[in-house]
Formats: C-alpha cells, sequence, structure tokens
C-alpha cells in the first residue's frame, strides 16, 4: 500500500491571485498602435507621390507592423487574465501567439518587398528626392517616438517582437534618410530599391530569429535563462535531498518558467517536515528565474513508473 507521506506535491502559486490591474505595456501599445497607424497611411500617400519603391516597401511594412502592434496589444491584454477551468495556466501562451502571428507577417512582407523592388534594379525609375527626404524626416521622428514609448517594455517575448518591428522601421528611415540625400545631390535613383532590398533583407533575417525563438516556447524547450544541469546541482546539494529524476523546464512566453521534479529524500519524513525542505527547495529555484514550481517528495527505493522516462 502506498503511504501518503512519501509524496508531497507542493507548489508555489504566488501569482496566482493577483488582482486585476492596466498593464503598463499595453498603454504602450496602445499609443505604438496609433502612431504607426497614422503614419502608415502618410506612407503609403507619400510613396505614391514620391514614386519611392523604398517608400511603399516600408509603408507595406508599416502595414504589417500596424497589424502586429494591434494584435500584441489585445493579446498581451489577454494574456493578463486569470486561469480558467480550460486554460489552467492561465493565458500566457496568447503573448508569444502574437509573436509568432507577427513574425510571419514580417517574413511575408519582407518577401512582397523583394519581389516587388528587384524590376527597380534593372529599370530604375525617377523619384521625387526632397519629397523623400520629408517623408524620411517624419519617418524618423514618428518611429524614434515609438521606439522611446516601448524601449523599457521588454519582457516578454512578444513586447520584444514589437519592439523588434519598431526598430526596423527607425533603421529603416534613417537608411532612407541618408539615401535621399545623395540621390537629391547626384540624381542616382538605382539607390532606391537598393534600400528597398536592403531593408527587405534586414527585416528577414531578424523576423526569422525571433520565429525560431517563438517555436522554442511552443515546443516547450528549456529556456534559455534556465542552466537545467545547474539546476540538479543546486537540488543535489540540499541535505535532505539524495537523488532527483523525472525533471522538466519549460516557459509559458519567455517570463514565466514552469519546474516539475521528483525529489528522492535521504530517509523518510514525517509531513511536517516536508514544508522546511519544500523552502529550500524554493529557494534554490527561484535563484534560476522558475516562478512555478511542483516538486514530488519520494523515499529511497520508492519505485516510480516515471524515472525510467
Amino acid at each position: 500500500m502506498e503511504h501518503h507521506h512519501h509524496h508531497d506535491h507542493e507548489h508555489d502559486h504566488s501569482h496566482e491571485h493577483a488582482g486585476p490591474h492596466v498593464h503598463p505595456v499595453t498603454q504602450n501599445l496602445k499609443v505604438a498602435f496609433f502612431l504607426n497607424l497614422g503614419f502608415t497611411l502618410v506612407e503609403f500617400i507619400g510613396g505614391l507621390i514620391t514614386n519611392s519603391v523604398a517608400i511603399l516597401s516600408d509603408a507595406v511594412h508599416d502595414l504589417g507592423d500596424t497589424f502586429a502592434i494591434g494584435s500584441s496589444w489585445f493579446l498581451e491584454n489577454y494574456a493578463q487574465k486569470g486561469r480558467t477551468t480550460k486554460y489552467s495556466f492561465g493565458y500566457k501562451r496568447f503573448s508569444p501567439l502574437s509573436a509568432l502571428i507577427n513574425s510571419a507577417i514580417l517574413l511575408t512582407g519582407s518577401f512582397f518587398i523583394v519581389f516587388e523592388t528587384v524590376p527597380r534594379l534593372f529599370q530604375p525609375e525617377p523619384v521625387n528626392a526632397q519629397g523623400m527626404l520629408l517623408l524620411a524626416v517624419l519617418g524618423v521622428v514618428m518611429n524614434g517616438a515609438a521606439v522611446l514609448r516601448l524601449r523599457k517594455s521588454q519582457d516578454s517575448v512578444n513586447q520584444r517582437t514589437v519592439m523588434l518591428h519598431l526598430m526596423e522601421d527607425a533603421l529603416g528611415w534613417i537608411a532612407v534618410l541618408i539615401g535621399s540625400i545623395v540621390m537629391y545631390f547626384t540624381g542616382w535613383t538605382v539607390i532606391d530599391p537598393i534600400l528597398s532590398l536592403g531593408i527587405a533583407v534586414y527585416i528577414f533575417v531578424n523576423a526569422f530569429k525571433n520565429l525560431r525563438a517563438v517555436l522554442t516556447i511552443f515546443l516547450q524547450a528549456t529556456p534559455k535563462d534556465v542552466d537545467i544541469e545547474k539546476v540538479k546541482e543546486d537540488l543535489l546539494s540540499i541535505e535532505e535531498v539524495q537523488d532527483l529524476h523525472d525533471t522538466h523546464v519549460w516557459t509559458m512566453d519567455g517570463q514565466y518558467n514552469i519546474l516539475t521534479v521528483h525529489l528522492v529524500l535521504t530517509q523518510n519524513r514525517a509531513l511536517s517536515e516536508l514544508p522546511v525542505i519544500r523552502d529550500r527547495v524554493h529557494q534554490v529555484l527561484k535563484q534560476h528565474h522558475i516562478q512555478h514550481i511542483t516538486v514530488q517528495f519520494e523515499v529511497p527505493g520508492e519505485m516510480c513508473e516515471l524515472e525510467k522516462h
């Protein structure tokens, strides 16, 4: 017969009962959304007037960004909801879901830019360099304001994705600004499609990196900021712990990390002793950026069906 004092499922639910609050990130995303939406409309009009494929390419990119920031705003709000019977861990995964969608938008946009731009490399068209210059100055100011608004809000992978969108925009407009100045004084219109391709390649590389990071979250890989071997080493250093097995670490959103582990104690312990051991375990694990902890205690020689898995 199994003795229940051999097992002690202990959990850390310090975040479970947090009251509702307005997350500062969602407010920043709201401001960034409306800044981006307004400027995207200006870009499309300005790109058509100046006949600049670089500006039209960035307008397409910004349209994707506007959708990305809007979805981030909505899903980041949604991610703050508490647990339900359907989502027992809460809605934290909705944040990386938004990052996944946004990365896909960026990759699609970069292919579209390349498709539209390559013909201009062989047949450059005249552009209004002065108009481009004015739009570029406005672009640097608008996107710079959005970057400043969000620069301190990069806790989750979703927030980092949005910040990546805005950083790309700001850097892209700096490139357009420099390019328009060169075109204004030299008349080298081929600079316009070259800039466009440069923006597309930059978008693609960074979006691909971010997509890979998001996929590791959904595939429940060990978080990058958790050294699982060091975690095991530190747990085994606890005096009452003899061995461990079935150790799993994953993350909900790139920030909120979860661990489950079976700890074999050096000897049979009374139930009243287990909370003290549990507190030592929690102290160790919180140093490893782990917020949600589930421990099962076992005694020496006890057979565990999960030990060999």
